[in-house]
């Protein structure tokens, strides 16, 4: 049970941290090519990059004549980081970081997954079952409510929501396993 609980935990972590590495690469690809077509862009057409800057802020409150000055100013200091920042939405404290989600991604479910293999443990022989399900589902009801807390959201709804799906996914994964025959 240890060797099948381990690999497991190592597994899935291993499958957690190369999926989110791959999704937020694809994202970082994106974020670049946009900033090298922006690039482009104020090459080819400078004044037109710099109407464009200012119709961005006249849309967030500015009148239109303070918003031509700050474009303005902001093209003559850093044209390219003005557009990365307030046209495209990418900014250093946004911008994907593909090896830090991936090491995220590895330790949260590493340590979702540790509690349950360590009540696996601590179990008596013929009880481990029971109790690990027992107490998922109560790791469940917990961290829904911690993540919920944590976001401001509602505490009750998400912890529900949370112990639901994972409870069905403890059920679809049991009822996979007596398909093929894996007893436990």
């Amino acid at each position: 049970m240890l060797i099948a609980g381990v690999s497991g935990l190592v597994a899935g972590a291993m499958s957690m941290a190369s999926g989110e590495y791959v999704s937020v690469s694809s994202q970082s690809d994106s974020e670049r090519a946009d900033i090298a077509r922006e690039g482009e862009e104020l090459r080819e057409n400078r004044a037109g990059e710099t109407r464009e800057l200012a119709d961005i802020y006249v849309r967030r409150g500015l009148d239109t004549a303070l918003a031509t000055t700050v474009a303005e100013q902001l093209m003559g200091h850093d044209a390219l980081g003005a557009h990365t920042r307030d046209e495209l939405g990418i900014s250093d404290m946004t911008a994907a970081r593909p090896v830090q989600a991936a090491l995220a991604s590895a330790a949260a479910f590493s340590a979702g997954a540790a509690p349950p293999l360590l009540i696996a443990l601590a179990t008596p022989t013929g009880f481990e079952t029971a109790a690990v399900s027992v107490a998922s589902m109560a790791f469940l009801v917990v961290l829904g409510a911690i993540g919920a807390r944590a976001g401001g959201a509602n505490m009750m709804k998400a912890a529900v929501r949370v112990t639901f799906w994972g409870a069905l996914a403890m059920a679809v994964t049991a009822g996979i396993g007596a398909i093929f025959g894996a007893h436990v």
